[in-house]
């Protein structure tokens, strides 16, 4: 049954839908139940194809495909109207303060988008946000390859799709944190270990302490913990992985215990109370279809931080930021879409929870900053409606409870202190 959104004076319809293809080999926990019967047409599409196979990585992006794209002079250059929810939407729902320190956030991406830097400048602008400062960096895009140099620069994205998921991090780090120096670190391939590259990269060589990365493929038993070793493990830095978008399912690097592990939620502006209001991103009963990854991973370690039975591996997720497509968010790309857009996914999250982690700008040497949440539940929305499948044995798994729940972890963001060590 579609559900009734109001959204900046704008009446909108959530369709209730499955999405189109799953990340194989995602989820032990409720392996072998059913999806629920035959489920509405989504009204959006996946970026970038899905891929299947261990090691193959997807990027997250979800794009409207009932919202109208527009080039900016249809706005006259302003800020877009009925394309979602821009910078002050995003402070709003989660209360965020404003920072003026230069601090360097990174994402992490494949292959070369060479309409970046402008793109990233004309959203913006448009938002009203302080255009790049070269002398302290502040507001700035720089595009390096998997190894953080300035060239020679993968290929360009083409029609893979990846560029559109590349518009989408700059402009929700824009967005929440706009006198960051953002970082675009490009990948050769979309593949486990060329991003795991650029991920070392953006630490070791750039410097950059908190990094996002939005895109996920299935788990390998063995492999994984290799791979967390040698490109993810990163003591004393915020990592962070978005969970998927195929419902309750598990994708990787997301798996990984040393990353923060962000899940997905459906965002809705009320004017009450808070003034939003959040739930579980996904849709009850459905097993590699619409909403957000979460579940028990496959044999990657469990946290010292997480202390809920029912699962004795890694569980995703630590937290969540908005994601459903349906209550989206708009960005700005000229070189694989026509300008403005409506997009979504847990995509959407992962930059927007890497920034967050920035403005509060304090992480203990040596530390897990996913540890830091668990310290600090009180200062998180706890969101305790919604489902993304069905997990009967443990339910926690895959619908939103009161405190820690699967497709969300701890809640959302509710201002900078949940994301600050212990003690602070």
């Amino acid at each position: 049954m579609p559900i009734q959104l109001a959204r900046s004076g704008l009446v909108r319809t959530a369709l209730i839908g499955a999405a189109g293809l799953a990340l194989a080999a995602g989820a032990t926990a409720g392996a072998g139940a059913s999806s629920t019967a035959h489920m509405a047409k989504p009204d959006y599409r996946r970026a970038c194809a899905a891929n299947y196979h261990v090691g193959a990585m997807s990027c997250m992006a979800l794009i409207r495909t009932n919202v109208a794209q527009h080039a900016a002079t249809y706005y006259h250059d302003a800020a877009p109207v009925g394309d979602g929810y821009g910078p002050s939407d995003l402070i709003s729902a989660y209360n965020l303060p404003s920072e003026s320190t230069v601090t360097k956030v990174a994402v992490v991406d494949a292959y070369n988008d060479p309409n970046a830097v402008s793109d990233v400048a004309a959203y913006r602008s448009a938002w009203g946000l302080p255009a790049c400062n070269t002398s302290t960096g502040a507001g700035c895009l720089t595009v390096t390859n998997q190894h953080g140099q300035a060239s020679p620069l993968p290929a360009d994205a083409g029609s893979t799709g990846w560029a559109t998921e590349e518009s989408l991090d700059v402009d929700m780090v824009s967005a929440i944190c706009p006198s960051c120096h953002i970082y675009l670190v490009e990948s050769n391939q979309p593949t486990t270990g060329s991003l795991g590259v650029a991920v070392d990269n953006a630490v070791k060589t750039i410097g950059a302490k908190y990094v996002s990365n939005s895109y996920g493929g299935a788990q390998s038993k063995t492999g994984d913990p290799q791979y967390d070793k040698e490109f993810y493990n990163h003591p004393g830095d915020a990592i962070v992985a978005s969970a998927g978008d195929s419902g309750y399912l598990v994708s990787y690097p997301a798996a990984s215990p040393d990353v923060v592990s962000v899940g997905g939620t459906s965002l809705v502006k009320t004017g009450v109370g808070r003034g939003w209001t959040e739930s579980v991103w996904g849709t009850p009963g459905n097993i590699g279809g619409e909403g957000t990854g979460s579940g028990c991973s496959k044999g990657e370690a469990k946290p010292s931080w997480q202390k809920h039975s029912g699962c004795s591996h890694r569980i995703d997720n630590d937290v969540a930021a908005v994601a459903d497509p349906d209550t989206g968010v708009a960005i700005y790309d000229t070189y694989d879409q026509d300008g403005w857009l409506e997009v979504g996914g847990t995509s959407v999250a992962s930059p927007i929870i890497a920034s967050v982690y920035a403005l509060a700008n304090d992480l203990t040497s040596g530390s897990y900053p996913a540890s830091y949440l668990y310290k600090h539940p009180s200062d998180l929305n706890d969101v305790t409606t919604g489902s993304n499948g069905t997990c009967n044995v443990h339910p926690f798994l895959c619908n939103g409870e009161t405190g820690y729940d699967g497709p969300t972890g701890l809640g959302t963001p509710n201002g900078i202190f949940a994301f600050l060590p212990p003690g602070d």
